[in-house]
């Protein structure tokens, strides 16, 4: 088989383990563990296999029933899509190891399952290409994350889902509004496709097809938590089980990855019929998502709240380069996409940890008797917290240097340059006042005590966590290599040409 007769894989192996554990493993909880591992794994490796094939060939596509673009459902490889695979792959892993390690998995009948279908909704979300596709992938991981929220039940998790479900489920009804109206004036909703009519649209259209843009525009800011679209996040997150809210890290990047995909594609600057709105929405709303993101991280009195903060203000900083929509500012917006989105994993695996032991609901940030095993936590939460701020040496730093690296020489440098060395800073502070409360000020109460702690903690948990900080460091010390690699992916992110010509074939 081709490389390209894969490309539907990460997208069929969960799709057809998760009504298998429904129908045949429901009562045995063992099974679905070992089928839900083994699934995961396969999809890493076949994740890390495409990534391969991407970076070393030319965009692919995968046309279902071999029905040709732009009438058929079609997948597309290339190397963000290959990237974005890798990505989750390489988070469900330790994420899934780390439930089952804790626990989490055993107080819902259907974990895995939902598990399961998450991934293949994000799995198809960034391999498609087709528009309407996108919304039909949108709502499968909509509804399974919204299955993995309420896991293991609790009013307040349930009222947070409800809040997100009918969040979401306006933002879904804007997204079916927008493709009716780009439909409408293109006849298409194909990628490659639109990215051929909408340039040569007749000025009598401009307005349509820029309202349906910007009704595009505002679904994926949702999903990206972009200011002002941002108030579902920290309700939704810091009451979602820890290892589902580590999940959900990657789930704000698919707003990222939509944006950078469409609007790189369909709508770019030179795009006749908007030219520059879009940049000029986006970059001021990524500046004020960077600056209440950090400012709620010194604001925050609940660990889950503040690392929820703290991914709304990751997704600032993301925008801002997103908004720059050059071949720098694609680099960083990649690199720092990676960063965050482990870096917001891991801290949220921490909190769970942390909570798992001091048996508060939600982490309150007040100090509390030494809890059992302090001081690895502690230096896990250090690490993490170092690389979220975006302080050295850690990958954070790394990434903030690029996106500020990608907007010198632009207007409104100073004010972007000011607006990210000053939330670092405030960010810094708060991620130490949490780390004094819940760690230096426990031994100052009850010096070489701890709470306690009959149970046999396992070591699971402690190794899925590892693996995800082990990813920051490697992203660190192998930053140059992966910079390189991105610059590849920016440079075939914009050649429009080439991914028009992989899917609809040469004129």
């Amino acid at each position: 088989m081709s490389l390209s007769e894969w490309i539907i894989a990460p997208v069929l192996i969960p799709a057809v383990l998760a009504p298998l554990m429904v129908l045949l493993m429901r009562f045995d909880m063992l099974l679905q563990q070992v089928f839900s591992v083994v699934g995961t794994v396969a999809l890493a490796v076949l994740a890390l296999w495409l990534l391969i094939g991407a970076s070393n060939g030319p965009i692919l596509d995968y046309r279902l029933g071999n029905w040709p673009a732009p009438f058929g459902i079609i997948l597309v490889l290339d190397r963000l899509s290959a990237m974005m695979l890798a990505l989750t792959a390489g988070l469900s892993v330790p994420v899934l190891l780390y439930a089952i390690g804790s626990g989490w998995d055993t107080r819902g009948r259907h974990f895995h399952a939902l598990f399961q279908f998450q991934l293949m909704g994000i799995n198809g979300a960034f391999l498609t290409g087709d528009a309407f596709n996108l919304f039909v992938f949108f709502e499968v991981l909509l509804i399974a994350s919204y299955g993995l929220m309420i896991h293991g039940g609790g009013a307040q998790r349930m009222k947070a889902g409800v809040q997100y479900v009918v969040f979401n489920l306006a933002g879904s009804t804007l997204f079916l509004f927008a493709l009716g109206t780009i439909y409408a004036v293109t006849g298409t909703l194909n990628m490659a496709d639109l990215a051929n009519k909408v340039v040569a649209l007749p000025p009598g259209d401009a307005g349509l097809i820029r309202v349906g843009a910007i009704l595009l525009l505002l679904v994926f800011a949702v999903k990206g938590a972009l200011v002002p679209l941002q108030f579902w996040l920290p309700n939704t997150y810091s009451h979602a089980p820890g290892p589902v809210a580590a999940l959900f890290a990657v789930m704000t990047k698919i707003g990222a990855y939509a944006i950078l995909r469409v609007f790189t594609l369909i709508f770019p600057p030179t795009t006749p019929a908007t030219g520059s709105l879009f940049a000029d929405i986006l970059l001021p709303a990524a500046l004020l998502t960077l600056a209440v993101g950090m400012i709620g991280i010194l604001g925050a009195r609940q660990l889950t709240r503040l690392i929820s903060f703290a991914a709304i203000g990751s997704m600032g900083t993301l925008f801002i380069a997103v908004a720059q929509f050059s071949p720098e500012g694609n680099t960083a917006a990649l690199y720092y996409m990676v960063h965050s989105t482990l870096a917001a994993a891991v801290l949220f695996l921490i909190a769970d940890l942390t909570i798992a032991r001091r048996g508060e609901a939600g982490g309150a940030l007040r100090p509390a008797p030494r809890i059992a095993q302090s001081g690895l936590i502690a230096a896990l939460f250090f690490a993490a917290a170092i690389g979220m701020a975006g302080m050295p040496p850690l990958s954070g730093f790394v990434g903030k240097l690029l996106v500020m690296q990608a907007t010198w020489g632009q207007p409104g440098q100073a004010l972007i340059w000011g607006t990210i060395l000053i939330t670092s800073l405030i960010a810094l502070l708060g991620f130490a006042r949490a780390g004094s409360s819940l760690f230096w000020k426990a031994n100052a109460i009850a010096p070489g005590s701890r709470i306690s702690d009959p149970e046999e903690r396992p070591t699971l948990p402690f190794i899925a966590t590892g693996i995800l900080l082990a990813g920051l460091v490697a992203l660190t010390v192998f930053a140059g290599p992966v910079t390189g690699w991105m610059q590849g992916t920016s440079a075939q992110l914009l050649d429009r040409a080439a991914y028009v010509t992989a899917v609809l074939g040469p004129k």
